[in-house]
């Protein structure tokens, strides 16, 4: 007789899912906005012409190329960890920590230092993707006897309302610097980095009460951890080379998706190069993050209708038409509209493409290719940062170098629409294995 499986307390669904809330503060006001302002004003001015915007582009492309590089290398050891090691919210708290102290950095970094803030830029974008992985490894946890695709979602609104409030808060701050008692814009834009870590740790808090350590499927040395877990990568890898539809749609999606995230690291700094206004550049990231939530769920709609397939097609569309227009547009006006087209779609690309991965896959395989998914996850925005900032050196043109991402693009949605079907589905609903 099956025993009835005892749901994950509502407490603990919760408290996990704060990390998101924590973490995504960094996200949008650190990542998106704040560090690419300051890098242009602060750290990094023009001094006699010899610091050009293109430099300054390909320099912040740098910097997240290097940081997703290093972290993707390192994620199948430390998936094997996750999963074999039995210490997943000590290495999630632990990387959080790494995180925390490199966003804390920057407030110490004078004018000028652009190279200490580089750094602490890295170690923050290091220690949240690495957190992540830990995060995401414990959803099977936190979705017993619940349903994973709203365990799932109620983390991913959480990152978004989280990420939206900690930014509006910062955008009053540095818009009203005297309301706070600080004397300027400089002031309060250095202030945030140290507010954006002691939001990040506050909403931890819940996580280290009331999530629990993971138990270890064996005692084993962590040397064999790792061993055992890029073995397990190799198979998956076999498995993944055996089915074409899965293989086509993981090289269509890592092109692409490296190309939506790019979009995010870089936005900000590509407004800058076209002169817009600092306070432009923060107005469009809350439209997007307040357009980009509802725009989601609708646009998830819109894929159950037609097919997840077509769906992420039009956004793909969408997307190579954002680049375009942005390659040509001239007045601020017109960076707000971008700003709602991309927020349109942002979204309903990365949730529709999650569930189109699950309908290509082996059901009864399903840890080990989300696992593999994940990984290429994390070896996305490395080639889309690396290709604006190499274009703008090279041609001397911001506009080059939005326009370059156009090619990940139209490639991207190439490959996607020659992704073979997959096999029929059995009578549960599941895909039929190969």
């Amino acid at each position: 007789m099956i025993q009835p499986v005892t749901p994950t307390p509502s407490k603990t669904v919760f408290a996990w899912a704060l990390n998101d809330w924590a973490n995504h503060g960094f996200v949008t006001t650190v990542m998106a906005v704040f560090f690419p302002i300051f890098y242009e004003k602060f750290w990094r001015p023009d001094q006699d012409g010899i610091v050009t915007s293109s430099t300054r582009t390909f320099e912040l492309g740098l910097f997240n190329s290097l940081a997703g590089l290093i972290v993707a290398l390192a994620a199948p050891a430390l998936g094997a960890i996750a999963d074999r090691g039995g210490a997943k919210k000590r290495f999630l708290l632990f990387f959080a920590c790494v995180g925390i102290l490199g966003v804390s950095s920057l407030y110490f970094a004078g004018p000028g230092m652009y190279h200490v803030a580089g750094l602490g830029f890295m170690v923050a974008i290091i220690g949240y993707l690495a957190a992540n992985i830990f995060s995401d490894s414990m959803l099977i946890d936190m979705s017993r006897g619940r349903s994973t695709d709203k365990v799932s979602a109620l983390s991913f609104g959480m990152g978004y309302l989280g990420g939206g409030t900690m930014f509006a808060f910062n955008v009053l701050l540095t818009l009203k610097p005297e309301l706070f008692g600080l004397p300027n814009a400089t002031a309060a834009v250095r202030a945030s980095f140290l507010i954006v870590a002691v939001w990040w740790i506050i909403f931890m808090i819940p996580l280290i009460l009331y999530v629990p350590e993971s138990k270890a499927k064996q005692s084993v040395p962590i040397g064999t951890v790792i061993k055992e877990g890029l073995q397990q990568l190799a198979e998956t890898f076999h498995h993944v080379r055996r089915l074409k539809h899965v293989m086509w749609f993981l090289v269509a999606y890592w092109i692409y998706i490296d190309a939506v995230n790019t979009v995010v690291v870089m936005a900000v700094q590509f407004g800058q190069s076209l002169g817009f206004a600092q306070d432009t550049l923060t107005k469009a990231l809350l439209l997007v993050q307040f357009v980009g939530f509802p725009a989601a769920i609708i646009f998830g709609r819109i894929g159950h209708r037609i097919g997840s397939k077509k769906a992420i097609l039009i956004g793909l569309v969408v997307y190579t038409l954002a680049t375009i227009w942005g390659s040509r547009m001239r007045n601020e006006r017109e960076f707000y509209g971008l700003a709602i087209a991309i927020a349109l779609v942002m979204g309903g690309v990365q949730s529709l493409s999650r569930s189109y991965y699950a309908k290509l896959i082996p059901q009864d395989k399903a840890t080990e290719f989300f696992g593999f998914y994940n990984m290429l996850g994390r070896f996305a925005t490395i080639v889309g940062p690396f290709l604006m900032g190499y274009t703008a050196r090279i041609t001397g043109s911001d506009r080059a170098a939005i326009l370059s991402l156009s090619v990940l693009f139209v490639l991207g949605a190439v490959l996607l629409a020659f992704v073979p079907s997959p096999p029929p589905e059995s009578s549960n609903g599941g895909i039929v294995s190969a």
